[in-house]
């Protein structure tokens, strides 16, 4: 018969052994995680960065290019029939123009203000939506006015080639190519907005 004082020492010892924890074999360092996050966060802000002056340069070259067509359009008059304010296409050339030069002019001081500033002007996301909307409609206006224009300007060429149509059709590819650089930038702006959190 054994003893109950040898009993009560067996199983004072068998008892803390039998409680001792195990960590779990599916338990691993968080670490890794943690730092994948980060640099998840810091590629999201390098790319938003990327955008912010990509868009920066696309509409300066629109500002540039809208610049150049005003004022090759408005100074388009060699005497009789040879003015621009003669032809509604020209006219309606010159104030799209003139429309974009400010728009673009604008947008661009606002980025330059956003990139060097921490205050922005407008929230961030009527500013992207601001920024989608006016793209879309300035770089429609900008095709519309090319496409009014490049059929007179055509059959004016096919009867007299001098100045006033060379001046004219330098004009339409100003016009042409601020409508693909703001193109590009809508395309930029529709991500921004797209990635935008509504929550």
């Amino acid at each position: 018969m054994s003893n109950p004082d040898e009993a009560a020492t067996h199983n004072g010892d068998a008892g803390p052994s039998a409680m001792a924890f195990t960590p779990p074999a599916y338990v691993e360092n968080p670490t890794p995680a943690l730092g994948f996050g980060v640099s998840s966060i810091t590629r999201r802000w390098k790319r938003e960065e990327l955008f912010n002056k990509g868009s920066l340069i696309a509409r300066g070259f629109a500002f540039l290019l809208s610049l150049l067509s005003f004022i090759i359009t408005a100074s388009n008059k060699h005497g009789d029939w040879r003015n621009f304010d003669n032809y509604e296409e020209y006219r309606y050339l010159l104030a799209i123009a003139i429309l974009s030069t400010l728009y673009t002019g604008i947008q661009a001081l606002i980025h330059v203000n956003a990139l060097w500033n921490v205050k922005q002007i407008l929230n961030q996301r009527i500013s992207a939506m601001v920024d989608f909307v006016g793209d879309q409609v300035m770089s429609y206006l900008l095709i519309s006015s090319v496409s009014a224009a490049i059929p007179l300007t055509n059959r004016m060429r096919e009867g007299q080639d001098n100045a006033f149509t060379d001046s004219s059709a330098s004009a339409i590819s100003m016009s042409f190519f601020a409508f693909l650089t703001l193109a590009i930038s809508a395309v930029v702006s529709g991500y921004k907005l797209s990635t935008q959190s509504y929550i």
